[in-house]
């Protein structure tokens, strides 16, 4: 076998402009990793990359997707971190490997190319090696890289979580229910916040959630979050509104808690736009947009995920076929799953 099935992002109105090809399998250098991928998981940044609304820089006739996992089938003769038969995934930015990400150059499915594909090359300290201990399919593995790391990252980047600690997640995408599990199994009380009385049922009664919060029906959410914390705020929120759901996270958050904005789903408008200023020094609180993290919280995580046991929380998954790839994004678009929705690479 001499080439492989390669899809490209051939222009920027929607994802029906990801066209496959056929191209030669790549060769690596003596410092490479050639890896089968396996899996691929979906996030909401996949669908703005499609139809051009993402907001940082993106190749021309990139291939989409940064969230993989595969089997190593070739290495360079001076690789020793890995080996052939190994399951590894890749950091979300190839070149992030230490300290605060500088530029978006060669972030998977934008600056650089990712993972929609049959095989890919990478530099081995790119690799995180996911023990066959873990117990996680192909898909729950591509599903550590983004919204598990940007998880760790809000926990784990700044002031760490702690047992008993109380934390919010906004809605039930791959961010919010991933970070789920790892602040369920760090000893945390959760709290998920949803549209959809169907997605609340399952994120409690399938994934554990301790409390759930209709925000529709319950439009001030965070003064049932003070409530349920008798008044005394959550310790951290996972904020995927961005400016739109700010004021209400800076309302129930603790004295001293921290917000990670990892979104910007609910923009709102400069006229609405709370004083965060003001709200922030009265809550000696921290705020902090986290774009994923560095390899070594990818590192981190994994070894977390394989020591707890963590099942990483998996929607649905489509095949590798055209079709089957814009059902996957369709289906991301259309904001009914709980979990993440993954392709099998075939």
């Amino acid at each position: 076998m001499t080439s492989h099935t390669v899809y490209r992002l051939v222009d920027r109105n929607s994802f029906r402009d990801i066209k496959p090809f056929e191209e030669p399998i790549p060769t690596i250098n003596h410092n490479e990793v050639l890896v089968r991928i396996r899996a691929v998981a979906l996030n909401y940044r996949d669908l703005i990359i499609a139809d051009g609304t993402y907001p940082f820089p993106s190749k021309d006739q990139v291939i989409p997707c940064s969230d993989g996992a595969g089997e190593v089938v070739k290495v360079g003769n001076t690789v020793s971190s890995v080996k052939e038969g190994d399951h590894v995934i890749a950091n979300f930015n190839l070149a992030h490997l230490y300290g605060f990400q500088a530029d978006h150059s060669q972030a998977q499915g934008a600056g650089a190319d990712g993972v929609l594909r049959q095989y890919a090359v990478f530099r081995e300290e790119a690799l995180a090696i996911v023990p066959k201990s873990a117990n996680l399919s192909f898909p729950q593995m591509a599903s550590i890289v983004c919204t598990g790391v940007t998880a760790w990252n809000a926990f784990y980047g700044n002031v760490p979580l702690k047992p008993g600690q109380t934390v919010l997640f906004q809605g039930t995408g791959g961010v919010s229910m991933t970070g789920l599990q790892i602040a369920k199994a760090a000893g945390a009380v959760t709290i998920i916040t949803s549209s959809s009385d169907n997605k609340l049922k399952s994120a409690k009664g399938q994934y554990g959630a301790d409390y759930t919060i209709n925000y529709r029906t319950t439009p001030n959410w965070a003064a049932e979050a003070n409530k349920i914390t008798n008044g005394r705020g959550v310790d951290f929120i996972l904020d995927n509104g961005g400016s739109g759901t700010l004021k209400q996270s800076l309302d129930a958050i603790a004295p001293g808690g921290i917000i990670t904005i990892i979104g910007f789903l609910s923009p709102a408008s400069q006229a609405d736009m709370p004083d965060v200023a003001m709200m922030a020094l009265a809550k000696c609180c921290i705020i902090r947009g986290v774009l994923v993290g560095p390899k070594p919280f990818l590192n981190e995580l994994v070894t977390f995920v394989a020591q707890k046991q963590v099942q990483l929380p998996v929607d649905k998954v489509f095949g590798f076929s055209t079709e089957e790839i814009y059902s996957a994004y369709e289906y991301l678009k259309q904001g009914g799953h709980v979990g993440k929705v993954c392709i099998n690479v075939s």
